[in-house]
């Protein structure tokens, strides 16, 4: 059964593009199986017609999804994603402490064939990845560790931001493929991965457009709002 009363809440919208705050475990794109739940362009349809997304999230990834109302956006904005004109910010929650205050993990990524659809660091078989990363605060007050980042990929690979965190030993919590059960992986929470800010070439003219999203309140969230304002 899938929640029919949860739908993403419209941040921009003109004739060619619409943004969209895609709630955790929705799809971005269409799903693979009649049992998946409906994605995103699916639920808005009835209200704007035939739209589709330009880029994508991971299902639980919760945040801002760019989509196109024409083929002529969807072209352009294609086209200003491959030259690398779109911009993306993103906030984790991660377990543990960064070995730095900032930094820039460049480790490719390929599919992991025996445990999809896992993906894993391949030097040999992988796609170059590149995620750039800042440490915003830590906590230590309910007994364990836990790091709020702020997140630029580079380059946009399948679970880039959650296999390159996973790699450097601090994993997104509630991260079922990539975080331990004792790092809060497993059943139980949303993963801790937001898309936060986006900055586009508006389609028609290409003038820049920039949208945010805002804090959430659900989980871990709460406790780090007060850094809100430290990206």
């Amino acid at each position: 059964m899938h929640d029919d009363s949860i739908t993403p809440q419209v941040l921009f919208i003109d004739d060619d593009v619409l943004v969209v705050d895609k709630p955790g475990g929705m799809p971005s794109v269409p799903a693979r199986t009649e049992a998946d739940p409906p994605d995103v362009g699916r639920r808005l349809a009835g209200e704007f017609g035939p739209i589709e997304a330009v880029h994508r999230l991971d299902r639980d990834t919760s945040g801002l999804l760019l989509l196109a109302r024409n083929r002529a956006a969807r072209v352009a904005l294609g086209v200003a994603f491959e030259a690398g004109r779109v911009s993306k910010a993103y906030l984790a929650i991660v377990a543990g402490r960064l070995p730095a205050a900032a930094g820039t993990i460049a480790q490719p990524l390929a599919a992991d064939r025996e445990r999809p659809p896992r993906q894993r660091v391949d030097p040999i078989l992988g796609r170059r990845a590149t995620t750039n990363w800042r440490v915003l605060a830590t906590d230590e007050s309910q007994g364990s560790v836990q790091s709020l980042v702020e997140l630029e990929p580079v380059t946009g690979r399948s679970h880039q931001l959650r296999v390159h965190l996973a790699w450097l030993g601090c994993p997104v919590l509630h991260d079922p493929l990539y975080a331990p059960a004792a790092a809060g992986g497993g059943p139980g929470g949303r993963l801790a991965l937001r898309s936060m800010r986006l900055v586009f070439p508006h389609p028609r003219g290409g003038h820049p457009v920039a949208v945010e999203a805002g804090w959430p309140t659900e989980g871990e969230w709460p406790r780090f709002a007060g850094h809100a304002g430290q990206r």
